[in-house]
């Protein structure tokens, strides 16, 4: 037999895929509604790199209350970092949309891009700011965290509680402990 290659497939996954079968138990509405959604993460994904490249850039955009303008706008205004990646351990990393930290200010800005609808939350937020203090070994007392969501054309912002940013600390530190043991119960196993 020779097989056809199909090389441009490399790869990729398609939408009806054998691994994903539960499409088998779908109807014409459901099917839509899954199809929609994923076109959605993906056109939030080309955003996400769109607004990346014109922060990396300088470049401003029109100014209105258009969500991705905003965002872009203010993360260049406030010289924040695009698309960094903060890391506490292999469990518990994250990519933060924009991030700037001002030493002599103490003051630390995080902002986030929502494309989607579903309404978002600040624990994302909180986690990202968490992961920063671990990660260069701040006190989130010592800072003031400055926390965006930009989503729907409205931006949301908040100050966040130092205690909040410590709980979730304390919860990753725990719960790295804990997947840490598990990892090597499982290589021993």
């Amino acid at each position: 037999m020779k097989w056809n290659q199909h090389w441009e497939l490399a790869g990729k996954h398609s939408f009806l895929s054998p691994s994903g079968y539960h499409w088998l138990n779908y109807d014409s509405e459901k099917l839509r509604q899954v199809y929609l959604n994923q076109a959605a993460k993906e056109r939030g994904t080309k955003l996400h790199a769109l607004a990346s490249d014109l922060i990396n850039m300088g470049v401003r955009l029109p100014r209105n209350n258009n969500t991705l303008n905003a965002f872009v706008n203010d993360a260049i205004g406030y010289r924040m970092r695009s698309e960094q990646t903060l890391y506490f351990s292999p469990h518990c990393f994250g990519t933060a949309d924009a991030i700037q930290y001002n030493e002599k200010k103490h003051l630390l800005r995080i902002h986030d891009l929502k494309t989607g609808y579903i309404p978002a939350h600040m624990e994302q937020l909180e986690i990202y700011a968490s992961l920063f203090f671990l990660e260069y070994n701040y006190d989130p007392h010592d800072i003031t965290t400055i926390l965006r969501i930009y989503q729907c054309d409205e931006v949301i912002e908040e100050t966040a509680d130092p205690d909040v940013l410590c709980s979730i600390m304390d919860t990753i530190v725990n719960f790295e402990s804990i997947l840490s043991d598990l990892d090597t119960e499982v290589s021993e196993s």
